[in-house]
């Protein structure tokens, strides 16, 4: 199943994605949540609820897609976790030795939007690079969970382009600064439920195109920590919780290694597609 969150007159709503319409679960069935939290939440239960709401959901409960403003698909995510280096190519291409332990740093809700919002270059930079990544959206609480185990916690996965900063980025020995300038990257444009991809998300096509050209083409496989390995690592420091996303690394290709580095600029589109989920499409717009 795949699940979006849109901006309703009356704010953020779940739906179901069926074809190129929208479907507000919370109006097909007003004992279901209209949170994606609450929804992520609720387990196989309010999965299997969603899924016979959306078969019989009214036309009052519908909606075109191209016409609905898509947010984050968990539009407040309790945790967001990147994983840095989890390519031994990405790794190589920046001058970083092949990490034994995940790179990890978090970003702000701020620094994210979701598809079809432009992606901010800000005025303090023009280093403004593209990071296609898998994402990990946690279906339950945990901590303390084994690689056998992990995977059981994983609701789902969308996309992100983890848009970022590169000299900020490079200003100290922590990556926060680069990572986190106001709507720099953006995460969607929906979750796939774990049911529909392969284990683990394991040998999915990660893609990013700038105006149509092909920059990035790896795969999952290629992931040095791999998804469970992923969860069952952080589990040993956060306590995981449902609506967390967990960033899993970007392939190489990123613009910053190119010669001469390659730049996203106001008027560009950039796509990062996965294989299994579908397009992460932003417009990219200088700041005002």
């Amino acid at each position: 199943m795949r699940l979006a969150s849109f901006q309703a007159a009356d704010g953020p709503r779940a739906a179901v994605v069926d074809g190129d319409t929208l479907i507000d679960i919370a109006a097909a069935d007003s004992s279901l949540p209209r949170d994606m939290t609450a929804l992520i939440s609720t387990g196989k239960e309010g999965l299997a609820k969603a899924k016979a709401a959306a078969k019989r959901a009214p036309a009052s409960a519908r909606r075109s897609l191209a016409s609905a403003t898509l947010l984050l698909p968990v539009p407040s995510p309790p945790k967001i976790i990147c994983v840095g280096l989890n390519y031994a190519d990405h790794a190589r291409e920046g001058g970083f030795p092949v990490p034994d332990y995940p790179a990890l740093f978090m970003r702000a809700r701020t620094s994210l939007t979701g598809a079809g919002q432009p992606l901010v270059r800000p005025r303090a930079s023009d280093k403004f690079d593209y990071e296609a990544e898998l994402v990990i959206v946690i279906g339950r609480r945990c901590r303390h969970v084994g690689d056998n185990d992990a995977l059981d916690c994983v609701f789902g996965y969308t996309a992100m382009n983890e848009g970022s900063i590169r000299d900020y980025q490079r200003k100290t020995p922590q990556w926060t600064a680069g990572k986190n300038f106001d709507r720099s990257g953006s995460v969607g444009p929906w979750i796939v439920t774990a049911d529909e991809l392969p284990r683990g998300a394991h040998g999915l096509s990660v893609r990013s195109r700038l105006n149509g050209a092909l920059l990035q083409d790896g795969n999952t496989r290629e992931m040095i920590f791999p998804v469970a390995k992923i969860v069952s690592t952080l589990s040993e420091i956060w306590t995981l919780e449902p609506g967390d996303l967990i960033a899993t690394g970007t392939p190489a290709g990123v613009g910053h290694a190119r010669k001469p580095p390659l730049w996203m600029k106001a008027g560009d589109t950039v796509e990062v597609e996965i294989e299994g989920i579908g397009v992460l499409r932003n417009p990219v717009a200088d700041e005002t």
